[in-house]
């Protein structure tokens, strides 16, 4: 009788397993399809109109999206969180949500690719990428799971346009160590953290 309860209880444990991983994997298949939806709304032809409560992306959602940092860039929360984390995970939450606010910038505007996906990797082919982290040669895993934690609530709220813009509309940004050539030709928008933030003038993007 023991053994035969210690097997019942296993099979149990099991099968509640079973249903949290494919109850986590739905809350990221539709993390992502939403995610799609939002994307195209902020694209320059996109619809304009607030999402709609049913479009938003909730907490538990996104946080089931690569729960361990490791999966292929290939969809707008992923893209975006790990932007968010390799470029401010320093930072506080300030520059974090600034960093996103430049990535939704650049997909609202004619300038630049309409996804998020297509921002964060533009420029590879040339080997001069928009965003460093993208093709520095290392590993473009999340490894600190609070600080990616962050990140992903972070574009959460970007892409359910729940995010204050920090950068002042602001298309581009560096570290505030370096002095890059081409912020001589933009207006600075303002300074959060470790950062410095631009947009050009007449908004003509380059």
């Amino acid at each position: 009788m023991g053994k035969m309860l210690v097997t019942v209880w296993l099979v149990i444990f099991l099968l509640a397993g079973l249903a949290t991983a494919a109850d986590e994997s739905q809350k990221a298949e539709t993390a992502k399809s939403k995610a799609g939806v939002l994307e195209e709304k902020v694209a320059p032809d996109g619809d304009m109109m607030p999402p709609s409560p049913a479009q938003l992306i909730t907490k538990p959602q996104v946080q089931a999206v690569d729960p361990t940092g490791e999966e292929p860039l290939d969809d707008a929360i992923t893209c975006l969180a790990r932007s968010i984390y390799w470029e401010a995970r320093g930072d506080n939450d300030a520059s974090m949500e600034a960093v996103a606010n430049v990535v939704m910038n650049r997909v609202s505007h004619e300038g630049f690719p309409n996804t998020i996906c297509g921002i964060v990797k533009q420029g590879h082919e040339q080997g001069a990428c928009q965003f460093s982290w993208w093709c520095d040669g290392r590993s473009d895993d999340a490894e600190e799971k609070e600080s990616y934690s962050r990140a992903k609530e972070i574009a959460r709220m970007a892409l359910n346009r729940q995010l204050k813009d920090r950068s002042g509309g602001a298309l581009y940004f560096h570290h505030r160590g370096v002095s890059p050539d081409w912020s001589k030709e933009y207006i600075r928008t303002v300074e959060i953290g470790e950062f410095a933030f631009y947009k050009p003038a007449g908004g003509l993007a380059k």
